[in-house]
């Protein structure tokens, strides 16, 4: 009976194992003969890999089309550690070609050995891309990506900005629209072999979407000749930096925007963060003497002063305990125009104590001070505009000429458009406007027109005599404040300002200009930002094609005297 039972399992166990073997027999005819799509199937499964497509980021241009920022297709040389022998020579020749460390190229190899992917040099030129590849090594391979090129270079470095090794916008107009111009990737279905190189494009899952463009306000011309001005005066003062902006009176677009010192985006090798700021945005600083005009403006919109009201501006300074406010001298009773021209602080102060602080206050708060501009650029500085419950003399009296309170050059740019456009406050805008904008009436046309007659004064006889754009009329005002330091305003340091516009008649375009710490001896307003506006000025209108006004004997370049210092 037990050699039956022994027969009986041995049998079952030689059944069951020739089942099996069928069963594998079967099934392998069947795989390779009869149901070969699955094979198939599972090879693909195992080949077969979804890669991100890039998308093309948006195109950044002038007003007329000219580019600013524009993508441009390069390599990113990447390794699959996991594929690759540390000590193969060919990675001598790589490194070589790529500019790095060979020592480094060969420890990374080891160090990441277990990983499927890492860097080996992003954004290289594919001629150089297909020199590495021609080496063939092992586990090292190419992909395409784009890489930002700025034309302009450091002329709209801070208007543009630039964007970081992945195509994200890190500043300036960059940073501020990146979501409109970086595009949606896309995403496609590929079949690769053992070494992971792509040898088929199997099918397309997704499109990728790309970028928009964006044309700014800016006209690269106007550009180019600010940032040529600009750079030079401050060289030639050894200042310690500058800010020019240029705005079109009718629409409130900036027309340029330039800051000294700057730095060239194609090379950040040796940026330093200092040098980021977009000055005309980001700092603040007391306008002074620029704030005049508009004082002037409530006055004359009070209904209590008129072109032909008088003040007695004697002895030339005004005591308030013991702070003092003086005169360049004491140029007695004046009418309102000879207070601008003369720049008077005692006479523009009196104005301002009889109207009272909040009505001051009000209008330079109609015209945009103390509040955003509608740029819409990242840091942008609001700046200081004080409402006290209860006005002291003193604090309306600093008010009156700019002092005690904190502007941006686009603000004080923005207050004199709406003196030159007649009394309309217009957003601000650094896009291209496809329609005329909707603005905000502060000024009526009246004062306005009389206080451009008064800039006109500055210009002619005044402390801005050297802003005479040479064949075109112009208005403004200089503007010399001490400097801001950490115990206080410096007593030798001081930032030169001139605001105006031009031509008188019929504005075209406002421009401030203002040049910090001039250390050259002259450091006036009149004496180192008015030849500035000038030089601008009189190149920009002819560039857009303004019918010059003077006649060859009536026009004076910024070579003129300065008259009273401003």
């Amino acid at each position: 009976m037990a050699a039956g039972l022994q027969a009986w399992r041995f049998g079952s166990v030689v059944g069951v194992f020739l089942v099996v073997v069928g069963v594998l027999a079967w099934r392998l005819v069947d795989l390779h003969v009869v149901d070969q799509e699955f094979l198939r199937r599972q090879g693909d499964v195992r080949t077969i890999r979804v890669e991100t497509v890039d998308a093309h980021r948006g195109m950044v241009t002038d007003r007329y089309g000219e580019p600013l920022a524009v993508s441009t297709p390069v390599q990113t040389v990447w390794a699959n550690p996991s594929e690759m022998n540390p000590d193969d020579p060919r990675l001598t020749n790589a490194a070589r070609l790529l500019a790095l460390s060979e020592a480094e190229l060969r420890s990374r190899i080891r160090r990441y050995s277990e990983r499927r992917f890492i860097y080996v040099q992003r954004k290289v030129q594919p001629s150089l891309a297909r020199e590495v590849m021609a080496l063939q090594i092992p586990g090292l391979y190419s992909r395409r990506e784009y890489q930002r090129f700025y034309p302009a270079g450091e002329v709209t470095a801070h208007v543009v900005g630039f964007t970081n090794i992945d195509g994200r916008g890190q500043e300036g107009i960059e940073l501020s629209f990146n979501d409109w111009l970086q595009g949606e990737p896309g995403a496609k279905r590929v079949l690769k072999d053992n070494r992971g190189r792509v040898i088929d494009d199997l099918s397309l899952i997704r499109d990728a979407s790309p970028g928009r463009d964006l044309s700014l306000s800016i006209d690269l011309r106007l550009q180019y000749l600010a940032y040529r001005e600009l750079k030079a005066v401050v060289a030639a003062h050894s200042a310690h930096g500058g800010t020019l902006v240029m705005l079109d009176v009718d629409t409130g677009e900036v027309l340029a925007m330039v800051n000294q010192h700057s730095y060239n985006p194609n090379d950040r090798s040796q940026l330093s963060p200092e040098r980021l700021r977009n000055k005309a945005i980001t700092d603040l600083f007391e306008p002074g003497s620029p704030m005049k005009p508009i004082t002037m403006a409530a006055a004359l919109e009070s209904g209590r002063y008129t072109l032909n009201s008088t003040i007695d501006t004697a002895p030339g300074y005004r005591r308030f305990g013991r702070f003092t406010i003086r005169d360049m001298r004491n140029y007695g009773v004046i009418d309102m125009t000879t207070i601008i021209t003369k720049s008077s602080n005692v006479g523009i102060s009196r104005i301002a104590n009889d109207l009272g602080g909040d009505m001051v206050r009000d209008l330079y708060f109609r015209m945009g001070l103390g509040q955003a501009t509608g740029i819409g650029f990242p840091g942008e500085a609001v700046g200081v505009l004080p409402a006290p419950p209860r006005w002291r003399p003193v604090e309306e009296a600093t008010l009156s000429y700019g002092y005690g309170i904190s502007v941006n050059a686009l603000q004080l740019a923005q207050a004199y458009m709406v003196l030159a456009n007649g009394g309309i406050r217009y957003p601000v805008s650094l896009l291209k406007l496809e329609e005329p904008p909707v603005g905000e009436r502060v000024l009526s046309e009246q004062v306005t027109a009389q206080i451009r007659g008064m800039l006109r004064e500055v210009v002619e006889h005044g402390t801005g005599r050297q802003a005479q754009p040479g064949f075109y009329s112009a208005g403004g005002k200089t503007g010399t404040v001490h400097l801001l330091g950490k115990n206080g305003y410096e007593d030798s340091e001081y930032k030169a300002i001139f605001a105006g516009m031009a031509p008188i008649e019929n504005p075209r375009i406002v421009t401030v200009v203002a040049v910090d710490a001039p250390q050259a001896g002259e450091y006036y307003g009149g004496e180192v930002a008015a030849p500035v506006f000038a030089r601008v000025m009189g190149d920009a209108l002819r560039l857009l094609n303004v019918k010059p006004e003077l006649e060859i004997g009536e026009a004076t370049g910024p070579a003129g005297g300065s008259g009273e210092r401003g």
